[in-house]
C-alpha cells in the first residue's frame, strides 16, 4: 500500500484502489456559431535569430526576416561546434535569442468572443506581445501556457503577435533542449460563457467488465457582467461511434463567475483501455443558451482502473502488469526539438515495436501529441515534471525559477494531462541534488500535495539516486511518495522490503547492461512493479554517455571530460535513425514473446588496441558477418533465444549447439574463427529446428536501397515520411561497413526536414542535403508543403547505383 503518512489529508487505508476513466487532452472544439473553437496558428510566421527590442512593436518592419512555419527549433539548424556555449550537455549546438512575429486579421464577428493564444511549448524564457503589449514571461520551456488576447485586439486593422525566446543563458540543461517555438500554437475562440481551458476532468470510481460509472466535472466560466442560464449537455460515444450515454443539467451562473458541474453517466459493458486494446471513447460537451450552442468540445477518453499495492504490485483492470519501461528525452533526432505530430507518433511506434509497454518522460512534461499517441497506440506513461528543485545542477537551470514557478508549472502539467488513459504515475523530480536533506522531504510533500489537490487517482513518485550516504537515510524522502523511484539501485530492493514492507518500488533508471538482473528482480518480487532503462532512444546532448572507446582515446565517463566530437548519447536501445540495437532485441525477449530468436556479432578488439566500455554502454555488437580485417581470428557470435537450445552454422556446417536457459540468461555465445560466408542461428524445441536467422557476408557497397515508412503524406505543411537508407552489394546483401557520402535531391511539394546516420561523433549538419552512411545506414526525413502531387527523392553517391523514391502528397478531406 502507499505510505501517505507525510500528508494525512490523503491518507488511505490498507489498500488503495485507483479506478478511473481518463480522456485524451487534445481538447479540440467543434464549430460553435460557425467559429472553430481551437484553430491551428502554426503557419506564416517570421523569424529572426538575434535580439532586437523593436521586434515587439506592431509597426516594426519584418519583411527581411525569414518566413517559417511552426514547429521550429533553430538550434538544430546551426553548426555543431565546441565554441558553442551549450557545451557537451547541449550537444555543442548553438542557442541564443530569437524573435518570432505573425501578422493577422480577425473577423468582425469575433468582437463579442473571448480570444486566447495557447502555446504548447517554447524553449525558453518566452515573452509574448500583442500589438506591442507584453502579455507575460514564461520561463519553463516544457509546460504549456495561454494568454487572453481579447482586451488588446484591433478589429479594424491587422494585429501582430511577437514572441521573444531567450535561450542565451547557458548552460541551462543537462541535455539538448533545442531553442524556439518547438510545439504547436493555437488560437482559441469562445463565447464569454464557455468551458474553461483544461476545464474537464473525468474519472470512473467503479469499473468492471459489466459497467463503468463515469463522472465528468466541467468548469464553466461566465465572463460577462450579467447572470447567465445555460444547459450543459454531455454525450458519450463508444469506440464504434455508437451512443454510450448522455446527461443534461441546467446551470445558473452569476455575473463574472465560474462553476464546476458534476455529471454521472453509467456505461454498460465498457470496452476497457489496455496497452494491447487501447479502446478510446469520445465525450462531447455542449453549452446551450436559449437552445443555441455557445460552446462545443469533443474529447477522446479511455475506461480503465489501476491499483498499486506492495502485495500485488501494479494492476491494470485487475491484471498484474510488469513495466518494461524506457526513459525518453523530448528531441526527435535530426529534427531537433521540433514536435511534429508524425515525429511524436513515430517515437511511440518505435517504443512499442521494441517491446516496451511503458515510458518515462524524462525529465519534463512531453508534447500533447506524444501523449495522444500513447493513448491511441497503448503505451503506459510516467509523466515527469522537473529535473531539479531548489538546488540546481547547472548554473542557469530551473532551480532559479523553482520557488516562483513550481506551482504554476506543476498545475499546468497535471491539469493538461490528467485525463490521459496512458498516464499511470506522476513524477515530481529526478535525482534532486538536495535529496539527503530534511528540506527535500518537505519539498516532496509540498509537490505531492499539490498534485493530489488536482488528481487523487494516480500515485506520485520521483527518481531517487544514492546520495553518498547510507541508502536507508533516504527513507523519509521515499515516504513522501506513493511509489519509491530507484535510480540504479534496484539491487537493494530486497533488503529495503525487509525494512519497509509497505514500499512499492519501481526502478526509474537502470544501466542497459543490467537488463537480465533487473528483469529477474522485477519478475520475482511483487512489490517491484517494473524497470525503466536509461534510455529507450538515443538523444542529442549529454555528449558521450553510453560511448565505448578504444585504448588511447580519452578515457572515462561523459561528465569527466570534454568529448567533442561526441555530441549526443549512445545509451539507447534504439538509435536516432530508428534502428533497434541488439540490446533492444534482448530486452524485448525477456519481457515479451513477440520475438524468440536473434543473432549479432561482438565487435572484436582491434589488436593491439582494446575496446573499453563505460557505465551506460554495452559492448558494440552488430548485425554483421563482414570482418575482413580479422580473417582467421576468433570472433564471438551472440544468439538471444527463447528456445531452450540453439545451433550455429557457418555455410551449413554445424559450429555447435548450446543451451540458453537457466544461468545462460537466454543467451548463447559461440567463438568462431572468421571466414566469409553465411552464418545461421537456429532455435530448437525438443531437438527440432523451429526458427532460423541469417547473417551473410556481403561484397563492396554497390546499391542504395530506400524504404519509406509512409508512401502517402498529408499536404498540410507538417506531415513527414521517414526514408531509411541501406547500402547493399550488387546482389542486394546489406553492407554493414559502408560509410559512403550520400547526396539527397528532392522535387515536388516536399522539403528535406532532416538527415541522420546515428553516429554521435559525426558533426555534419542535421539540416542539409548530404550525409555519410554509418554501418550501412542513413535516414532522410521528408516534410510536406501545402501543395499536392508527387514528391520525388533521389539519393546518389559516387560509385554506387542511385535510387529514387516517390511519395504522394494529398489533401485530406
Amino acid at each position: 500500500m502507499y505510505n501517505l503518512n507525510s500528508y494525512k489529508k490523503y491518507y488511505f487505508t490498507k489498500q488503495i484502489v485507483l479506478v478511473f476513466m481518463l480522456l485524451v487532452s487534445s481538447f479540440r472544439g467543434n464549430a460553435q456559431n460557425g467559429t472553430e473553437r481551437k484553430q491551428l496558428f502554426d503557419f506564416n510566421w517570421k523569424f529572426f535569430l538575434g535580439d532586437t527590442a523593436a521586434g515587439r512593436l506592431k509597426d516594426f518592419n519584418d519583411k527581411n526576416w525569414r518566413s517559417i512555419d511552426l514547429p521550429h527549433d533553430w538550434s538544430i539548424e546551426g553548426k555543431i561546434s565546441p565554441e558553442n556555449p551549450t557545451g557537451g550537455e547541449g550537444g555543442y549546438f548553438p542557442a541564443g535569442i530569437g524573435w518570432y512575429r505573425k501578422t493577422f486579421k480577425f473577423p468582425g464577428e469575433w468582437k463579442s468572443k473571448k480570444v486566447s493564444i495557447y502555446f504548447e511549448g517554447v524553449y525558453m524564457n518566452s515573452e509574448v506581445f500583442i500589438n506591442g503589449k507584453s502579455l507575460g514571461i514564461h520561463p519553463y520551456g516544457y509546460t504549456s501556457f495561454v494568454y487572453d488576447l481579447s482586451p488588446y485586439l484591433d478589429f479594424n486593422s491587422e494585429n501582430v503577435i511577437a514572441v521573444k525566446v531567450d535561450n542565451s543563458q547557458q548552460v541551462n540543461s543537462r541535455w539538448y533542449s533545442g531553442s524556439g517555438i518547438y510545439r504547436h500554437v493555437w488560437m482559441e475562440v469562445t463565447d464569454p460563457v464557455h468551458i474553461a481551458h483544461w476545464g474537464v476532468a473525468i474519472t470512473t470510481p467503479e469499473v468492471s467488465s459489466k459497467k463503468a460509472t463515469v463522472q465528468i466535472k466541467t468548469l464553466i466560466k461566465n465572463e460577462t457582467g450579467m447572470a447567465q442560464s445555460v444547459v450543459i449537455s454531455t454525450r458519450l460515444r463508444d469506440p464504434n461511434a455508437k451512443n454510450a450515454g448522455n446527461n443534461q443539467i441546467k446551470v445558473q451562473l452569476a455575473a463574472n463567475s465560474e462553476q464546476e458541474i458534476a455529471q454521472t453517466i453509467m456505461v454498460p459493458d465498457p470496452m476497457l483501455w489496455t496497452p494491447e486494446t487501447p479502446h478510446l471513447y469520445n465525450v462531447q460537451i455542449q453549452l446551450l443558451k436559449n437552445k443555441k450552442v455557445v460552446d462545443d468540445t469533443k474529447t477522446n477518453f479511455g475506461i480503465r482502473s489501476i491499483k498499486f499495492t506492495a502485495e500485488n504490485g501494479f494492476q491494470l483492470n485487475g491484471k498484474v502488469i510488469k513495466l518494461n519501461g524506457g526513459c525518453l528525452h523530448h528531441d526527435n533526432g535530426c529534427l531537433g526539438a521540433a514536435a511534429f505530430d508524425r515525429a511524436e507518433e513515430r517515437k511511440v511506434e518505435l517504443l512499442k515495436e521494441a517491446g516496451f509497454n511503458a515510458v518515462r518522460t524524462s525529465h519534463n512534461p512531453p508534447s500533447e501529441v506524444f501523449l495522444n499517441a500513447c493513448d491511441r497506440l497503448g503505451l503506459l506513461v510516467m509523466d515527469e515534471a522537473f529535473d531539479c528543485w531548489r538546488v540546481g545542477k547547472k548554473k542557469y537551470d530551473y532551480a532559479q525559477y523553482f520557488d516562483r514557478w513550481w506551482k504554476r508549472d506543476l498545475d499546468a502539467m497535471v491539469l493538461r494531462d490528467r485525463n490521459h488513459p496512458s498516464i499511470i504515475m506522476w513524477s515530481i523530480g529526478n535525482e534532486i541534488v538536495e535529496r539527503g536533506s530534511p528540506e527535500a522531504v518537505e519539498t516532496a510533500k509540498m509537490l505531492a500535495g499539490a498534485v493530489k489537490e488536482i488528481d487523487t487517482t494516480r500515485p506520485v513518485t520521483s527518481a531517487i539516486v544514492e546520495a553518498g550516504k547510507d541508502w536507508a537515510a533516504l527513507d523519509p524522502l521515499m515516504a513522501a511518495h506513493d511509489v519509491g523511484g530507484y535510480n540504479y539501485h534496484l539491487w537493494n530492493a530486497p533488503a529495503d522490503h525487509q525494512r519497509v514492507p509497505s514500499r512499492i518500488i519501481v526502478q526509474t533508471e537502470s544501466y542497459p547492461k543490467d537488463a537480465f538482473a533487473n528483469w529477474k528482480l522485477v519478475q520475482n518480487r511483487n512489490y517491484i512493479i517494473g524497470d525503466f532503462v536509461w534510455t529507450a532512444v538515443d538523444y542529442l546532448g549529454e555528449s558521450g554517455i553510453g560511448r565505448w572507446y578504444y585504448s588511447g582515446d580519452v578515457p572515462g565517463e561523459h561528465w569527466e571530460h570534454d568529448l567533442f566530437p561526441w555530441h549526443g548519447a549512445y545509451c539507447g536501445d534504439i538509435d536516432i535513425t530508428g534502428w533497434r540495437k541488439p540490446i533492444s532485441h534482448y530486452r524485448s525477449m525477456l519481457y515479451n514473446n513477440t520475438e524468440k530468436l536473434y543473432m549479432a556479432v561482438r565487435e572484436p578488439d582491434p589488436t593491439p588496441l582494446e575496446i573499453k566500455t563505460t557505465w551506460w554502454s554495452v559492448w558494440p555488437t552488430w548485425e554483421s558477418w563482414n570482418w575482413p580485417a580479422f580473417a582467421g581470428q576468433d570472433i564471438q557470435v551472440e544468439i538471444y533465444s527463447k528456445y531452450p537450445r540453439v545451433r550455429l552454422y557457418l555455410d551449413d556446417k554445424l559450429i555447435g549447439e548450446k543451451s540458453t536457459t537457466g544461468e545462460q540468461e537466454y543467451k548463447a555465445t559461440f567463438t568462431v574463427p572468421y571466414s566469409p560466408g553465411k552464418l545461421k542461428a537456429v532455435g530448437l524445441d525438443n531437438d527440432k529446428e523451429i526458427e532460423s536467422t541469417i547473417l551473410q557476408t556481403s561484397g563492396d557497397a554497390a546499391k542504395i536501397q530506400l524504404t519509406a515508412d509512409r508512401k502517402e503524406i498529408a499536404a498540410n505543411g507538417q506531415d513527414l515520411s521517414y526514408v531509411t537508407i541501406e547500402l547493399t552489394d550488387k546482389d542486394g546483401i546489406f553492407q554493414p561497413n559502408a560509410s559512403n557520402l550520400l547526396h539527397f535531391k528532392i522535387e515536388g511539394p516536399g522539403t528535406i526536414a532532416g538527415v541522420a546516420n546515428a553516429d554521435m561523433k559525426d558533426t555534419d549538419p542535421y539540416a542539409g542535403n548530404a550525409r555519410k552512411a554509418w554501418h550501412g545506414h542513413a535516414l532522410v526525413v521528408i516534410r510536406s508543403t501545402h501543395g499536392t502531387g508527387d514528391i520525388k527523392l533521389d539519393v546518389s553517391s559516387p560509385g554506387l547505383s542511385g535510387a529514387t523514391l516517390t511519395i504522394k502528397s494529398f489533401q485530406k478531406k
